[in-house]
């Protein structure tokens, strides 16, 4: 059985300046990364099962609302709601950044509420349409992840990318996994039902 001691034993310590480089407030380099950024990825917890979702807009969707808050508006989805059921039974969220063409990611580790405030939600419309919700970050613990990973996967390197979708369309796969007919199984037709239903 695995321990932390065999873990120490097969990896090593962290070294010092891996240790140290968690903050627990958004400096300016913080914000500059957060304002660039167009997508995250965030992770929830019931205490029991896991959840991680996507979250996308135009840069700076994401506010630093003071040294130690971010707000980040949630858009129309599929309304299983997994993540925001995780946080009324457990707040605590980590947050993964991301820039294209930026290797390194931003980690934001802290406590979330669910707010529905109107004015709140109102600083976050885009085309006349507010999100319902507002998630209210405070951050315990912020810090830039390497770039490895990205780099070993080639995210950002558009010559190892497959010159086609290598996979089948949504629609597909919603269609084999749920045993549904879908009328447009197409890439068009998907991406022409995302266009309808982003905000």
């Amino acid at each position: 059985m695995m321990t932390e001691a065999r873990l120490r034993e097969l990896y090593g310590e962290a070294s010092p300046r891996a240790a140290a480089k968690a903050i627990d407030r958004f400096d300016r380099h913080c914000r500059e990364f957060i304002a660039a950024s167009p997508f995250l990825v965030i992770a929830t917890t019931d205490g029991e099962t896991l959840d991680v979702s996507p979250k996308g807009d135009p840069a700076g969707f994401v506010e630093v609302e003071d040294d130690r808050h971010l707000l980040i508006p949630d858009r129309p989805g599929n309304n299983r709601l997994d993540g925001m059921l995780n946080l009324l039974r457990n707040p605590e969220v980590a947050v993964i950044f991301l820039i294209p063409g930026v290797d390194e990611t931003l980690r934001v580790n802290g406590r979330a509420s669910i707010e529905e405030g109107s004015e709140l939600c109102a600083r976050f419309a885009i085309k006349g349409r507010a999100p319902r919700t507002v998630l209210r970050v405070a951050a315990r613990e912020i810090f830039l992840h390497c770039g490895k990973a990205p780099l070993r996967g080639g995210l950002w390197t558009p010559e190892t990318w497959a010159p086609t979708r290598p996979v089948d369309t949504l629609s597909e796969i919603v269609r084999d996994h749920a045993e549904v007919e879908v009328e447009d199984t197409s890439q068009a037709g998907v991406d022409a039902l995302y266009r309808r239903s982003l905000y």
